[in-house]
């Protein structure tokens, strides 16, 4: 029990650290340029509250739950050696999360012309095929960056055939796979996959799925998109609730949790399941594993609706008001540096990031530090906002800033090590978490509301935004640290001492006369 407590009191001083900064932001927005109604700051302070407690028990639970169910299932499906089984198991695993995925739920209500169901399936079909893909990969040892340089030029040809106003939405998708839940158990089963290699590249190519299966939605929609022809994303304004007293706020809430108790219930379901499945069949783990692992997916289970009610109750409202107040001075273009000043601290309020950073630093055994991807993240995600405010203000279309920005990360990929360019594409799926849907999208939204722009075709793409930027900055990263790798060898052999040998060591042939 110390022990859980102690645990406990670490993941809440971090979702402190990573959340005050955020909530100092908005305050001093809020009592200088940016005026905001007294209810909804009530509700943005209360939503913060129990973000905090959110993440602490989520960043906990994913720790002592989700990782080691991912691990313990990658394993056992790889020992089986029966390659049908691997890709029928991990195309089911994969269907079943990204079905389960609330923000899918989200994603498909904003496209017409296609059936929610449709797209769903369509999208749970895509993350499916491209988590057996991810899987093969892993275990035939083939390089990540070979499928990346595949994949994605195929992803770009296809948005020649799509309708310019669906081209935001179908990137942000592959923003659906990667919520708070899902990631911490796609890396884990990564690493379970690994754990049956035992080449050199192992731990190298335990990373990576989370960044493929981030490629299965966009094709999935863009094919969408070209079999229906839709003509964009719908967009109704976002109705801003204001709580004029106590009882109304609390309103708000009490509304919020019932519903997100219900939704994560549903996320967890098929997961719970297919461990069940897996521990009747086949893992038999001890008593007291299992209860560890049960006592972590309650608090996963506690945190994701503690965190999903705060963020969607609390820092939508405001998000969206912000953007549309800072939008509306006659100064705009402050909203730019601002968006950038928030974008840098919000990624660290992203609970999967927590999750990757740790397993990061571990299976690199601090080789690669934690608080060294965390500044490469904050600063990706902070030009990727600046980017996307950009766009809010003058409308330039999406893939003027994904085409360079994604064929710079490609062309990374050549020279950077293996390990930077796995851990930097799951970055971008990671960083782009509900904190983006949630605060960073409604403030991109009520900005375009504000000039009169088009909030399909110009607010919507944040999140592929968001998605792009760390696969640059990470990859940077890896130059970085391949060049002081390389510094420290060529020092370390300059400051080895040369060995002189005495003149009798040498022979009569070693001895030139002259």
């Amino acid at each position: 029990m110390n022990l859980y407590r102690t645990k406990l009191s670490e993941k809440l001083k971090e979702s402190l650290e990573a959340v005050v900064p955020i909530i100092a932001i908005v305050l001093i927005l809020s009592f200088t340029i940016a005026p905001v109604p007294p209810g909804i700051l009530m509700a943005f302070i209360i939503g913060a509250i129990l973000l905090v407690v959110g993440m602490m028990f989520f960043t906990l639970g994913a720790e002592m739950s989700m990782t080691p169910m991912g691990e313990r299932i990658g394993t056992r499906i790889a020992q089986s050696k029966r390659l049908p089984v691997i890709i029928g198991l991990c195309f089911v695993l994969g269907f079943i999360i990204t079905i389960s995925e609330p923000d899918l739920q989200v994603l498909a209500g904003q496209v017409p012309s296609v059936s929610n169901m449709t797209l769903i399936l369509a999208v749970a079909v895509g993350v499916g095929i491209f988590l057996v893909s991810a899987v093969l990969r892993m275990l035939f040892s083939k390089p990540l960056s070979y499928m990346l340089l595949i994949f994605y030029p195929v992803v770009f040809i296809l948005t020649f055939f799509v309708s310019k106003d669906f081209l935001a939405i179908a990137f942000d998708s592959g923003g659906v796979t990667t919520g708070p839940m899902t990631v911490p158990f796609i890396m884990a089963l990564g690493i379970g996959f690994s754990a049956v290699r035992s080449d050199k590249y192992a731990e190298t190519d335990s990373f990576g799925l989370v960044s493929l299966c981030s490629i299965g939605p966009v094709l999935a929609v863009l094919l969408l998109g070209i079999i229906y022809h839709p003509q964009g994303g719908s967009y109704s304004e976002t109705v801003i609730p204001d709580a004029e007293t106590s009882v109304a706020l609390w309103k708000l809430f009490e509304s919020g949790i019932p519903h997100y108790m219900k939704e994560i219930g549903g996320s967890l379901l098929p997961i719970i399941l297919f461990f069940t499945f897996f521990q009747v069949v086949s893992l038999k783990l001890k008593k007291k594993t299992l209860i560890k692992i049960l006592v972590g997916i309650l608090y996963t289970y506690i945190g994701l609706v503690l965190f999903l009610t705060g963020v969607n109750v609390g820092f939508m409202p405001v998000g969206n008001y912000l953007g549309q107040v800072i939008a509306g001075l006659s100064y705009r273009w402050v909203i730019i540096p601002i968006g950038m000043l928030i974008g840098y601290f919000i990624v660290k309020a992203e609970p999967a990031v927590y999750v990757l950073m740790e397993q990061v630093e571990e299976l690199t055994s601090g080789a690669i530090p934690g608080k060294a991807m965390g500044y490469s993240l904050s600063l990706g995600v902070a030009f990727s906002l600046g980017l996307a405010m950009i766009r809010v203000l003058t409308g330039i279309s999406i893939l003027w800033f994904l085409v360079p920005g994604y064929a710079l990360a490609l062309v990374l990929t050549i020279s950077v090590p293996k390990i930077f360019t796995a851990i930097a594409f799951d970055s971008g799926g990671v960083a782009s978490g509900p904190m983006t849907a949630t605060f960073l999208l409604p403030f991109a939204q009520g900005a375009c509301e504000a000039v009169g722009g088009n909030v399909v075709t110009d607010a919507f793409g944040v999140v592929a935004m968001v998605a792009m930027t760390p696969l640059i900055t990470i990859q940077i990263l890896g130059v970085v640290y391949q060049y002081q790798e390389r510094k420290k060898d060529k020092e370390e052999m300059l400051a080895q001492p040369v060995k002189v040998l005495p003149l009798e060591a040498y022979g009569d042939a070693d001895i030139i006369e002259l």
